[in-house]
């Protein structure tokens, strides 16, 4: 099953809002799924979630207000809490649910090695069965 872009209710009701513009909606989730595409192409089917977070973001908050003041009442917002960009916890989740960005193994060994040692074995030191040098079984 191919990735299928949220609608702009779907982003209305993600953010909880009773009413959206719908035309903004579309041009924000179209650009978040563009972004989305930057990190993992083709999209998994999982990614709704990321594109309606970055889109919404971008939604309620466009021009990266980062503190407001409207009479009496002020709101200060996280820096970076705006605008239409993807958090580095979206690039992982993205590049996740595509099955990548897992640690793995790459074993370097030839189908075709041998198992057994391939120095030259010095036959001064074991004759008869026997080490030669002391610590090595000499008696």
């Amino acid at each position: 099953m191919a990735f299928v872009a949220p609608t702009a209710e779907q982003l209305g009701l993600y953010l909880g809002l009773d009413e959206i513009q719908g035309d903004r909606a579309d041009l924000l989730i179209a650009q978040a799924v563009a972004l989305a595409e930057s990190v993992v192409k083709p999209l998994p089917d999982q990614a709704t979630a990321i594109v309606l977070s970055a889109a919404g973001r971008a939604y309620v908050n466009p021009q990266q207000v980062s503190y407001e003041t409207i009479g009496p009442m002020s709101v200060q917002r996280p820096s970076g809490s705006g605008g239409l960009y993807l958090t580095k916890a979206d690039k992982a989740a993205l590049k996740s649910l595509a099955g990548r960005g897992g640690a793995f193994t790459v074993d370097p060994t030839p189908e075709t090695a041998d198992p057994s040692p391939t120095w030259p074995l010095d036959d001064t030191y074991y004759v008869d069965g026997g080490w030669l040098e002391p610590g090595w079984g000499y008696s």
